[in-house]
């Protein structure tokens, strides 16, 4: 490990150095231990490769080192990258994509898998998350407070917390681990191609500063870091309403052929918004001698993001607020979808929507590292917290007064966005009126989400025993992992206050909003939440029968005791290393919610629902590496993985009913009962490395899930207590003769059959000087994965979706990722471009209900660039470095559709971002 000068960007948190050094808290080996000796005696080494190459070498020998089959990211490639977030840096790697929201890169697939499978560590602790499930929103992680990054493709015994895809751990700085004090500054101004809009200007900033120094004869360190961002939220997008149908029977609209198939609604709007997110990190180590080491973590974010959206929105389907019934002309169909027409008799609304979001994450734990001889005891304690408010309002207006019916003409023939024209004129707020329209005058609703993870570990390392050749020394430990997640969801109707219907007045309007990229000109903006608090009233509940289920409550409680032994030995010639080694995995989960029972008095209708289950799981695995001559390594790898269900689909939450024609009960919900997703998994790679300078790789994957869980209707569920409540209430509304069984069908995420996962993975990182002295300076990175499964998800039978009734492929499976990063380094001027390809996939999208629901999502190319140039240590302006950067050259856009791609569903653009800066180290 070499200790190298850290950029300002990254503000002097990260090196491999730092990767190995911390002892990742999931690795606890004599071994670890060895290499944190070595790499502080080689603090003073002077080290003379800077820049760009600094961070690819350091990546590149955590690669080297590792036991398992691993990739990683220094802090290098992240500060001098345009990376708000964690995630963009993330997504580089190979194997990795990310999926964008609001623009940004927040959740993460590994190897083709959805988020879900994947565990995501900080300091080797796993963290809480701010969404409704367990995979972990990497946007609210400043780049600039993590040192390093490393994803382990497969785990091992000693890596508590894995996951079943891929685990990935987010480190900090080890402070004793630097050589020098080091104070750093930087600030970024931004500004988004979308321009400005609705009061909120396309400009944003970053500031980052941070400080290292070690004390008291160099046995306390201690590394600060803080992070200021504040960005625009730009945004224009076309929605079609889902699912798209074929039209049939009753379904069809006048002038549009049977079976054709056919949307029923149109949005277009504009959001403009702003997100603010501060972070800071803090740690503090104590190294009073070789026998005892201290290091206390801190690290909290906290986000604030709003935004509103100004639209246009157009119903196209049989309902129509009783007036004239629609009907289209001059219709064109193609493959069977429908393309174009004019929709006649439409009665446009045009909606302000305002969402306010604030989030916070506060980590906390305490490592104590104990040596007695060749004896080391590991002994570490962790608290985590995430809490999750948001308030979401809208409101409805209409022309008056009413009807004023349109004609509209639609393009939906694809190239750019889904266009419609109307006939009337929609720019003057004066002419529009808060009114009761088909969809009311207004809905709000306002989610609490409370994660709070709980956890201590206890780990012994002990030589291995005589006898034992190949192991070179054992870890025993064992992990407790204790997990609450609350949410609760009130929702109301946002109804007209005394004054009645009214248009809104000129202090609360914006800019109007141009609508032209959709075709339909200019709408007005304004504040949406003073206009609710002036015109209207809302009074979110959680009492209604319907919202009742929304409030949940899941317990985790996970004691996990592993055994690993560490290899070290020689077959023949070829040195061995690695592990072989078992978990076992107790969990204790349970949920409660509420069941409404109409039948009992008022008062006492809400009925506490309590379930769960135990399990225990054996999960062996095997990691080997063989080390060829000429710097070749073969890697293989053999695992039991696990990987925990949804949290949200873990709830006890119930919505009964009874149909009264037959007699049948049904009900949906979730299940506190679901076993674990499990594979077994096998790994093969092969590296040629060229020093710590560059390498090429090539791997493959197999994973046979032994199970998968889906969301299915089963008949037979017994809901004897149900049905005799409801029919205390309702026996009286039944036709005669029937009769209410008391088993039924009941939709929710059941356990079932597995299938296979597979793919391959190309990757190479090379400086072209390896080639010829000419191109010294040039490097490119790339890497390419091919996956594919088996596994068929049949789709939600209870939920409104876009993917059709077939089955579907795995939800988050690009069945092709690329990474290309092109990059040229000389006397401080650096050029790097940066491509993130994927194809397209099935993505996990949260509606207007909150609930979760599949999409097809059309693959994505995102291109970034970087300019920077640092000034010699030999020159006046030391320290400083100027960079100009780009994101989302190509304004690629976030698409999603309906089965087919000449049904459109979403269709969103975020706009390029330019970003200049500056950094100086003290």
């Amino acid at each position: 490990m070499l200790n190298t000068k850290r950029n300002l960007l990254s503000v002097a948190l990260a090196s491999a150095l730092a990767l190995q050094a911390s002892g990742a808290y999931a690795q606890s080996t004599a071994d670890d231990g060895q290499k944190k000796a070595d790499a502080v005696d080689l603090d003073t080494v002077t080290v003379t490769v800077t820049g760009i190459r600094r961070g690819i070498e350091s990546a590149i020998s955590v690669k080297r080192d590792a036991t398992s089959i691993v990739e990683a990211v220094s802090a290098e490639d992240i500060g001098k990258l345009p990376d708000v977030s964690i995630a963009e840096s993330i997504a580089r790697l190979p194997g990795l994509a990310a999926q964008r929201v609001a623009g940004r890169a927040q959740v993460i697939s590994v190897r083709g898998l959805s988020p879900d499978f994947a565990t995501t560590l900080l300091n080797g602790r796993e963290m809480v998350s701010t969404g409704d499930n367990r995979s972990v929103e990497f946007d609210q992680y400043p780049s600039e407070l993590i040192s390093g990054v490393t994803v382990y493709k497969t785990p091992d015994a000693g890596l508590v917390g894995q996951g079943l895809s891929g685990t990935l751990d987010m480190q900090t700085v080890r402070p004793l681990s630097y050589g020098d004090r080091v104070i750093a500054v930087s600030g970024r101004y931004q500004k988004n191609s979308l321009g400005e809009a609705a009061g909120v200007d396309p400009y944003g900033n970053r500031f980052n500063v941070s400080f290292v120094d070690k004390f008291a004869d160099d046995t306390v360190g201690l590394a600060i870091g803080y992070s200021h961002s504040d960005m625009p939220k730009q945004e224009n997008q076309v929605g079609l309403y889902e699912p798209w149908q074929a039209l049939g029977g009753n379904d069809w609209r006048p002038g549009v052929p049977a079976g054709t198939f056919y949307s029923d609604g149109i949005k277009a709007l504009r959001r403009t918004g702003n997100a603010k997110r501060d972070g800071v990190m803090a740690t503090v180590q104590f190294r009073p001698n070789n026998a005892w080491t201290s290091t206390l973590d801190a690290f909290y974010t906290k986000a604030k993001e709003y935004d509103t959206a100004n639209q246009l929105e157009i119903h196209l389907g049989g309902y129509n607020g009783g007036y004239d019934p629609l009907y289209l002309t001059d219709v064109v169909t193609r493959d069977g979808s429908f393309v174009s027409g004019v929709a006649h008799n439409v009665y446009p609304l045009v909606r302000g929507m305002y969402n306010y979001r604030e989030d916070s994450i506060k980590a906390f734990g305490w490592n104590n590292e104990f040596t007695f001889g060749e004896v080391r005891l590991v002994a570490d304690v962790s608290w985590s917290k995430a809490v999750r408010d948001e308030t979401n309002l809208e409101n409805n207006l209409q022309l008056l007064p009413a009807p004023q019916l349109d004609s509209v003409r639609l393009d939906f023939a694809g190239g750019n966005f889904p266009r419609f024209t109307p006939g009337l004129d929609y720019s003057d707020y004066g002419k529009l009126f808060l009114t009761n329209t088909i969809y009311g005058s207004g809905y709000g609703k306002t989610p609490h989400v409370d994660d709070e993870l709980k956890g201590f570990k206890l780990a012994v390392n002990v030589p291995a025993p005589e006898g034992f050749s190949w192991f070179s020394d054992i870890d025993v430990g064992l992990n407790y992992a204790d997990r609450s997640k609350d949410k609760t969801q009130a929702e109301g109707n946002i109804n007209l206050g005394a004054q009645g219907i009214t248009s809104i007045a000129a202090d609360l309007q914006y800019a109007p909003v141009d609508l032209g990229f959709a075709g339909a000109g200019h709408i007005p903006a304004w504040n949406v939440p003073a206009a609710v608090a002036r015109y209207m009233v809302f009074k979110p509940t959680t009492t209604e029968s319907y919202l009742i289920p929304k409030q949940w409550t899941v317990d985790e409680e996970i004691a996990t005791l592993f055994l690993r032994a560490n290899i070290s030995t020689q077959i023949g010639s070829i040195p061995v290393r690695g592990n072989i080694g078992i978990q076992g995995q107790r969990v204790d989960q349970s949920s409660h919610s509420n069941y409404w029972d109409g039948s009992q008095p008022v008062g006492n209708r809400v009925i506490p629902i309590s379930e769960g289950s135990k399990y225990f799981k054996f999960l062996p695995s095997m990691n080997l590496a063989f080390e060829l001559p000429a710097e070749n390594t073969v890697r293989f790898a053999l695992a039991r993985q696990a990987a925990r269900p949804r949290v949200d689909e873990m709830r006890a939450s119930m919505e009964f009913g009874v149909d009264t024609n037959t007699g049948r009960p049904g009900a949906s919900g979730g299940n506190p009962r679901l076993d674990p997703w499990l594979a077994n998994a096998v790994d093969l790679s092969w590296e040629k490395y060229f020093g710590n300078k560059a390498y090429v790789a090539a791997a493959v994957f197999y994973k046979d899930l032994k199970t998968y869980i889906y969301t299915e209707k089963r008949d037979g569920y017994d809901f004897t207590q149900q049905v005799d409540a409801w029919l205390e209430a309702n026996a009286i509304s039944l036709p005669p003769g029937v009769v209410v069984d008391k088993t039924g069908t009941y939709t929710a995420p059941f356990n079932g059959s597995g299938g296979s996962l597979r793919g391959v993975e190309l990757t190479a990182s090379l400086p072209l000087d390896l080639f010829a002295d000419a191109l010294r300076g040039f490097g490119v990175v790339a890497s390419a994965s091919f996956n594919d499964s088996s596994i068929t998800i049949p789709p939600d039978p209870g939920a409104v979706s876009s993917v059709g009734s077939a089955p579907i492929m795995l939800p988050g499976l690009s069945k092709r990722v690329y990474n290309f990063t092109a990059y040229y380094e000389n006397d401080g001027f650096e050029v790097r471009l940066n491509q993130r390809k994927r194809s397209d996939f099935i993505g996990e999208i949260g509606n207007f209900n909150g609930n979760r629901t599949l999409r097809y999502v059309k693959g994505e190319n995102v291109l970034d660039a970087q300019l920077g140039y640092s000034f010699g240590s030999d020159t006046m302006l030391s320290g400083l470095s100027l960079y100009l950067q780009a994101s989302n050259l190509t304004n690629s856009r976030y698409e999603t559709y309906a089965g087919s791609k000449d049904r459109p569903l979403e269709t969103v653009e975020w706009g390029r971002s330019y970003q200049i800066g500056v950094n100086y180290k003290f």
